[in-house]
């Protein structure tokens, strides 16, 4: 029998999506490829500490207290030549604060890398330049976008949201690159769509009323506990559960919201049952991550966007209402008028579930380990 294929997936936890893509292509292969070992790694896991501070907290902190300087960084550094001093500055600073990553990159010794995020890509870049390695690496973008920073030399090939995305890397990215359009990897329980009267038995859901679901991403961001205040003001009877993922405080708003709105609010922490409560959902309202999004696509739910960051977020959601599968809100108003809206149009409700269903791509992981593996037999 042949030794088993390694495969590396780097990622950067700033934001949970780039982590859940590595995530779920990790459990992908563990379920699906046995002829495959891989081995998830955080970049930020081997820097220094005040590296990891800038890299992460500061990112969370700029797109929360500042977007408008969250908006201008990203567009400016999607219009910057990769050559000029500054990104040559960034990229040099960035290679003396993971030094670790490489050793760890160099111990496991794999026969291939997913990078879920630019950093480790640029990294692994230079030391294929210095010929210090020699192995394929393989960027997954994980919006309905393409950002400059994702784009480099040296890379085997890449893996694209969409078509279109697919289309700007052709323009931009060295002819040499593989591109394949194959979706953002989500994980394996978004294939099979569950039971969704089981799934609303689980939570304690009553089957014959709507169920409205309101995410506001790992982090719980965007106000979720005025955002739900403002929607339980709508005359509409529906069921309104509320994901606060590591809030801890917009959690506990929650739940003192809930007591006095029995029947109607149920919150909820952090959870893997995600899959299971889009399946109970009549529509989500929800922040356009690449991840989020992709899921409830997976399982053809439509989506109220609200809240996005700037650049990805909003290029996400432009994305998304161009397909027809999600409304946008630019406000409380805006989204309680929304709301109303689909609550009480099933026509439009299940024209946007069609659209949903039609754009997911439940199987991204499979697909994208495929295509490696399948370069290494």
């Amino acid at each position: 029998m042949s030794a088993a294929k390694k495969i590396l997936l780097l990622s950067v936890s700033a934001g949970a999506g780039h982590m859940r893509a590595a995530e779920a292509l990790h459990q992908c292969a563990q379920r699906q490829f046995p002829e495959a070992r891989t081995l998830h790694l955080d970049v930020m896991q081997y820097v220094t500490a005040a590296f990891r501070k800038i890299y992460t907290s500061g990112y969370m902190k700029l797109v929360t207290a500042s977007p408008t300087m969250w908006r201008l960084l990203y567009e400016k550094s999607d219009e910057a030549d990769p050559r000029s001093p500054m990104q040559k500055l960034r990229r040099a600073s960035e290679r003396l604060n993971t030094k670790a990553l490489l050793r760890a990159v160099k111990e496991f010794a794999p026969d291939a890398v997913i990078c879920t995020h630019f950093l480790p890509a640029e990294l692994l870049m230079h030391e294929i330049r210095r010929q210090r390695i020699n192995l394929p690496v393989w960027v997954q973008v994980t919006d309905f976008d393409l950002h400059r920073m994702w784009i480099m030399p040296r890379m085997t090939g890449y893996f694209a949201a969409n078509e279109e995305i697919a289309a700007r890397m052709r323009q931009l990215i060295e002819p040499s690159a593989q591109i394949h359009c194959t979706g953002i990897p989500i994980m394996p329980a978004f294939g099979d769509a569950p039971d969704a009267l089981a799934a609303r038995q689980q939570f304690g859901l009553d089957p014959s009323r709507s169920m409205v679901l309101l995410m506001g991403g790992g982090a719980g961001m965007g106000g979720l506990d005025e955002v739900a205040r403002a929607l339980l003001a709508i005359e509409h009877d529906f069921q309104l559960v509320v994901l606060a993922g590591k809030n801890q405080e917009t959690l506990q708003a929650l739940q003192t919201l809930a007591a006095q709105h029995p029947g109607r609010l149920i919150p909820l922490g952090f959870t893997d049952q995600v899959h299971r409560l889009l399946a109970c959902a009549s529509f989500v309202v929800t922040k356009p991550g690449g991840l989020s999004t992709s899921e409830s696509l997976a399982l053809g739910v439509p989506m109220i966007v609200n809240s996005p960051i700037p650049g990805q977020e909003e290029r996400n959601a432009d994305y998304l209402l161009e397909q027809g599968a999600a409304l946008k809100a630019v406000d409380e108003i805006a989204l309680a008028w929304r709301v109303r809206r689909l609550l009480s149009e099933p026509g439009l409700l299940d024209a946007m579930r069609e659209r949903a269903a039609a754009l997911g791509r439940p199987q991204a992981a499979r697909d994208v380990l495929r295509v490696v593996l399948g370069q290494l037999a």
